[in-house]
């Protein structure tokens, strides 16, 4: 596709990264022959690498995250950034839109890198044949997954499976089924037989991994199977050795992201700034944070982070958790904040800021226990309450705060991007039983969830029986669970339920929202720079 799949990554630069020797660590491989290195085996080594770090430019980025969090039942717009489109579905959501192309070309850019990989590989000979095959499947695994993101962001798209060696004006449009059938099931199909149960490398695909994905790659796909769904995920979540942390806020641990709860993981750098951290990192300690650092005790730091404010969450999130039994919403929300700016009548370490969060307005704080404790132990400080919230003021997710950072501007955080885990396995299976009409088990899959959500003493009182188990309970336990993390666009399209989701609880995008956005615009440059122009999706204009 001329200019937007312009060369094979041949020579793509990848920033060097330093890590711990047990993790994927990433080469530069610029300046060199492609026609000569990737055929040798050092070549395919480092042509794998790379194709795993073109994932960087997406998960974990401003971009990645507004493709999936923004313009959903769960998070609005705050008070900063470029891209509100994308929650307001306005006349910007277009084909013009940046993130829109963006999105396009990365995954278009890892799919040629396989493809050069997949078409070199054939005439390596000095490696070990299951090493080949392993680092294959591995390039096979990523090109499903770009293929899988493109045809659920864009509907038919070009689909090739051979390199595109320089600049090409022809492009098709194959259809969304196809592309399932001739490259992402047969691709995970082929990696789910050849990967390994484990990689010396942490972050390198596995087979558990393929099965993660191909399960729900059936749950989305028009040809998919339900039963294969449920088949896939109870072997990942029975034959592989995972299990869910005890303490669900352990997960956000940033000295504890190697645990078994992790299927599969993107790799970000552990060294600082000047050692050569990544180029992009974990950024969304940036996107989920309130304007804390302007008010009265507060400035900005490193411990609660740099708040940009993109995005906020909804009524209809907040409420969500029913506080007296879920623990979810109180570990993975910040409440307190310690001044570090103290005004007069204020030291350092005193309370400053206090949100009660969703439950509690100003006539019911008095009951609360921390604020009995708050208000015991502080002398100054300010509280607010759901009544007041606006784009700058709302609940802060915690999940991604990154205290690691060189310092409080630094924008790449450290953090691995979490891609799969065990709880949304059982989530996925929950589904899927659903839809064969197993309520029973799809209920017991959502209790395993909502039992270690649950506070000491509150497991019995989380759980909920066949009987109430339907589509929208599901979503809004993936909510509960899934919060910020990447999810939510796709479950709502994939259930057929974001028109009416938006409509419902986003305010600010309730009444533009339109049947077609389910699919997001064909870019216009790829309309512009095909050869007899490239159709665009219906309900937009070129």
């Amino acid at each position: 596709m001329k200019n937007l799949i312009l060369k094979s990554l041949f020579v793509i630069g990848i920033l060097t990264l330093v890590s711990c020797d047990n993790y994927l660590d990433e080469v530069s491989i610029r300046d060199v022959s492609a026609s000569s290195y990737y055929t040798t085996a050092q070549g395919l080594e480092d042509a794998v690498k790379a194709n795993y770090g073109i994932m960087k430019e997406f998960y974990g980025t401003e971009l990645g995250f507004s493709m999936n969090v923004f313009g959903t039942d769960t998070y609005t717009n705050g008070a900063d950034g470029s891209h509100k489109y994308l929650n307001w579905y306005n006349s910007q959501h277009n084909s013009s839109a940046r993130y829109f192309r963006d999105t396009w070309r990365i995954f278009y850019r890892g799919i040629n890198q396989a493809n050069a990989v997949l078409n070199r590989a054939e005439s390596i000979e000095d490696i070990d044949v299951n090493l080949k095959n392993t680092r294959l499947a591995e390039v096979r695994f990523l090109r499903a997954l770009y293929y899988f993101n493109l045809v659920r962001y864009y509907g038919d798209v070009h689909l090739s499976l051979e390199e595109t060696e320089g600049i090409k004006t022809e492009a098709n449009r194959t259809s969304v089924q196809e592309i399932y059938a001739q490259a992402i099931i047969p691709d995970l199909e082929f990696a789910k037989s050849n990967l390994p149960v484990s990689q010396s490398d942490y972050g390198r695909a596995v087979k558990a991994a393929a099965e993660f994905l191909l399960a729900k790659v059936h749950l989305t796909a028009p040809q998919g199977s339900a039963a294969q769904s449920v088949s896939l995920k109870t072997n990942v979540i029975n034959n592989y050795g995972f299990t869910l942390l005890d303490d669900w806020s352990d997960l956000w641990n940033i000295n504890n992201e190697e645990n078994p709860e992790v299927v599969w993981t993107m790799i970000n750098s552990k060294q600082q700034v000047d050692e050569g951290l990544d180029r992009y990192g974990h950024r969304g300690h940036l996107y989920f944070l309130m304007e804390y650092d302007k008010l009265p005790g507060m400035t900005r730091d490193t411990e609660n982070g740099r708040p940009w404010k993109r995005f906020r969450p909804t009524d209809h999130l907040l409420g969500l958790w029913d506080r007296t039994k879920d623990a979810r919403y109180d570990k993975g929300y910040k409440h307190v904040w310690y001044a570090n700016n103290p005004v007069e009548g204020q030291k350092v370490g005193d309370t400053a800021l206090y949100i009660p969060g969703p439950g509690l307005d100003r006539n019911g704080i008095q009951q609360d226990k921390k604020w009995t404790q708050i208000a015991k132990d502080a002398v100054l400080f300010q509280v607010y309450t759901t009544d007041q919230y606006n784009q700058r003021l709302f609940p802060s997710l915690n999940k991604w705060i990154d205290p690691t950072r060189p310092n409080r501007q630094h924008t790449q955080g450290q953090r691995d991007y979490i891609l799969m885990r065990l709880a949304d396995a059982y989530l996925i299976r929950a589904e899927a039983n659903l839809k064969q009409g197993n309520t029973a088990q799809a209920a017991e899959d959502l209790n395993v969830i909502r039992r270690r959500g649950a506070w000491d003493g509150k497991e019995a009182a989380m759980e909920i029986t066949a009987a109430e188990v339907n589509i929208d309970f599901i979503l809004d336990e993936r909510a509960r669970e899934l919060v910020g993390e990447g999810h939510r666009w796709f479950d709502l399209v994939r259930t057929n339920k974001l028109i009416d989701r938006v409509k419902a609880h986003n305010l600010d995008a309730m009444n533009n929202i339109q049947s077609y956005h389910v699919l997001r615009p064909i870019p216009l440059d790829q309309i512009d720079r095909t050869e007899g122009g490239y159709s665009q999706n219906p309900g937009y204009t070129q």
